[in-house]
Order: C-alpha cells, then sequence, then structure tokens
C-alpha cells in the first residue's frame, strides 16, 4: 500500500485492496477509511525515501547473516544442540557459542561456567551473616542473552524452566528468577556441550513431582481453608 501511494495511487478502494493476511479479512471497510485524505507529493517523497531506507536495511541484516552462518557452519552441531533448550532460538544459541565456546574441558564443572560469566549469587558473607547476593562481574554479553532467553521460556507452556521462573517469581520477584533461570540455562548449556546430547525437558509438573505427596496435600488443603472453605479429604475408589 505504500509503494502504491508513493508511485502514485489515491483511490482508497484500490489501496485497501492491496491489503493481506488478517487486514485482508477484518479490516478493508477501516483501511478504506483511513486512506482517504490527503496524500500529495510531498508525503510520497518521505514515505519513498523511509522505504528505500528500510530495504537498505534489510538487506545489510541479509549480508550479516550470511557471513554469521558461513562463520558458525564448523559449530553448527552445538548451536543446533543449544537451540534445542526452551526460550533459545537459533540466533541466541550462535551468541553463546561466540561467547563460551564449544570446548567445555577449560570449566571443570557448570558451576566454574556460572561463577566465569557472572550468573551466580555472590558469596559476601561477613560475620557468619550472609548480606548482598548480587551477581558478580563477568560476561555482560552473555548475560543479556541469558536474560532474554530466560524471559522466552517464562513464556512457553508446560516446560520446566516456566515453572522455575513462576515458582521463584512468586518469592523473590521477576527480575532475580529472570537471572535463576538464566543461570539454569548456562548449566543446561554445559552439560549438552560436555555430554553431546540433545536438551530433554523434566515438563511443567517437575517441581510437583519432586515434592512430598503428604505435603503437598497439607499445602493445597491450607490454601483452600485459607480461602474459607472446610476441607475433608477422602481417598478415591
Amino acid at each position: 500500500m505504500l509503494k502504491a501511494l508513493v508511485a502514485g495511487e489515491r483511490d482508497p478502494v484500490v489501496l485497501a485492496d492491496l491489503a493481506k493476511g488478517t487486514l485482508r479479512k477484518k479490516k478493508i471497510p477501516l483501511l478504506r477509511q483511513a486512506l482517504y485524505g490527503r496524500f500529495n507529493h510531498h508525503h510520497g517523497l518521505i514515505v519513498g525515501l523511509a522505504l528505500d531506507h528500510l530495504e537498505h536495511i534489510e538487506a545489510a541484516i541479509a549480508s550479516l547473516d550470511a557471513e554469521v552462518d558461513r562463520v558458525m557452519a564448523p559449530f553448527a552441531e552445538a548451536r543446533d544442540r543449544l537451540d534445542t533448550i526452551t526460550g533459545v532460538g537459533k540466533r541466541a544459541a550462535e551468541c553463546i557459542v561466540a561467547e563460551i565456546g564449544i570446548d567445555m574441558s577449560r570449566f571443570p564443572t557448570p558451576a566454574h561456567l556460572a561463577s566465569w560469566a557472572g550468573m551466580c549469587p555472590g558469596n559476601n558473607i561477613t560475620g557468619g551473616k550472609r548480606r548482598s547476593g548480587k551477581t558478580n562481574n563477568g560476561d555482560r554479553w552473555l548475560a543479556e542473552i541469558l536474560n532474554e532467553c530466560a524471559w522466552a521460556a517464562a513464556r512457553s507452556r508446560d516446560t520446566y524452566l516456566s515453572a522455575q521462573f513462576w515458582r521463584l517469581a512468586r518469592r523473590i520477584g521477576k527480575k532475580k528468577a529472570a537471572v535463576a533461570v538464566g543461570h539454569s540455562i548456562l548449566v543446561i548449556a554445559w552439560h549438552l556441550l560436555t555430554n553431546a546430547v540433545d536438551y530433554a525437558d523434566l515438563g511443567g509438573d517437575w517441581f510437583n513431582r519432586g515434592t512430598d505427596p503428604n505435603r503437598r496435600t497439607n499445602n493445597l488443603v491450607h490454601q483452600l481453608q485459607a480461602l474459607g472453605y472446610s476441607v475433608t479429604l477422602r481417598p478415591a475408589a
């Protein structure tokens, strides 16, 4: 539609008919109203320059994507393994590989990797009292991408990382929960790269499955009682 406007088309009916997808199915009348108005040569010049700039940026991104794919070719297997982690996409996996490499022998344990990356709680204890738990300074580029992956994992459905995020968010807040999930993603990455395996999700009910049945039953009863219900338990047939 914008290109047609720049080319000189002014008929709202013709312009609205160029719509695609959901716009075409539901919003043709609204588009006709929106496209009826004053649009002269000056506006066409500005929109044309903006479209040319957008096409230039898209071409630059395509060139960079091609170069990244060329450079990542020797590490494609490791990238694809990391891509199986919930919340980690292809680009995020490439960033993780770029920051930590694929040889995990330099990190004896996942805890060493988390400490190096600055994705573990600080160890500030004075006189037997634990003070600040702020994370240490580490690889901020890695920390940022892991944080983004953690938020993406939180929006997933019925996954271990999503369950971990919301379980922690209720107690320590969403920002700290994102850091904790980012730490988990980094630990998972260490295991995948060390053992050359793909990620196998534990499921969104993992924390419930790991809880003592009697303790979980008592917690649920207490929650219902707090809401004002009288609960009587009877074993199922």
